[in-house]
């Protein structure tokens, strides 16, 4: 039984919708499916409704983006099965208002460079809560600047020393909350917090010391981008710790930087039982 814990839909940086998600999560016979769009929690009554239509159960859960502020690093965590989701709204729109409010500036900026119009960017971002880096090179691959979604022209505009992924790291910084206030809120939410691929960001270490602190309920062990070797030590800490262990396939459709299938990578059924059967009560 195939359990894929992590993947995201046009309502954040996805290229395919909900309805398409849980068909292709059906087609790939995986059976607990979990949309975690970054900071939004707005797919979980269509993805229920159609998941059950579909035979595909839906765990409720949300990606939030943190600030690990001693390090200065982004880090992402993953919430499931909150029990008063309610209470996790203000995080979603605080994150999500600072977000568009960069990706507005970004596009804008691009604009400079390339005579694309606003437009043709809005239309890939329509139904999303921001304006997503993927979005802006989308529109730009249109208008014929590039044939690659990552290639030279986004190592350009956004990894170059000068490049706006820097000042990214600085504006964040500036909206998204610190990693431990995100935590207490899922577990006040009755939630299950997990550390998305902890390799991304390099935080295995805020990982051992949230786990030490009894900050973090678990981490994704299983990533795409997670060798063999970041998944071991993943395993040992969750051993060492009696933290949950994840697996997901990060899936972002059109939109992931390399070929990734929903299901290809899961969470085992003992894992996943842990998440479903979470007891802790909201506070």
């Amino acid at each position: 039984m195939k359990a894929d814990l992590h993947c995201h839909t046009t309502i954040s940086d996805g290229s395919l919708g909900i309805s398409d998600i849980i068909k292709q999560a059906d087609r790939n016979d995986v059976r607990y499916l979990a949309i975690t769009d970054h900071d939004s929690l707005a797919s979980l009554s269509r993805a229920s409704v159609l998941g059950k239509r579909y035979d595909v159960n839906v765990i409720p859960a949300v990606e939030f983006s943190a600030i690990d502020t001693e390090r200065g690093r982004k880090v992402h965590i993953l919430c499931y099965n909150p029990a008063k989701p309610d209470r996790l709204e203000g995080l979603c729109q605080r994150n999500s208002e600072g977000r568009m409010k960069l990706g507005k500036s970004f596009a804008m900026r691009v604009l400079e460079k390339y005579p694309i119009t606003l437009e043709s960017i809005l239309r890939y971002s329509a139904g999303s809560k921001a304006i997503y880096k993927c979005h802006i090179m989308h529109a730009l691959m249109d208008y014929g600047y590039t044939t690659d979604l990552y290639g030279s022209v986004y190592d350009e505009i956004f990894d170059a020393e000068d490049g706006l992924c820097a000042e990214q790291v600085r504006c964040e910084a500036d909206f998204y909350p610190d990693v431990r206030f995100v935590t207490s809120l899922i577990k006040s939410a009755g939630g299950v917090s997990i550390m998305a691929h902890p390799k991304v960001y390099d935080s295995m270490e805020l990982l051992e010391e949230l786990a030490a602190e009894g900050a973090i309920d678990g981490a994704e062990a299983f990533h795409p981008g997670a060798g063999k070797g970041i998944s071991n030590q993943v395993m040992q800490l969750a051993e060492h710790y009696g933290l949950i262990t994840t697996g997901g396939s990060d899936f972002h459709g059109f939109y992931n930087h390399y070929a990734i299938q929903i299901g290809s990578c899961f969470t085992d059924e003992e894992q996943l039982n842990k998440i479903i059967n979470h007891k802790v009560k909201a506070e």
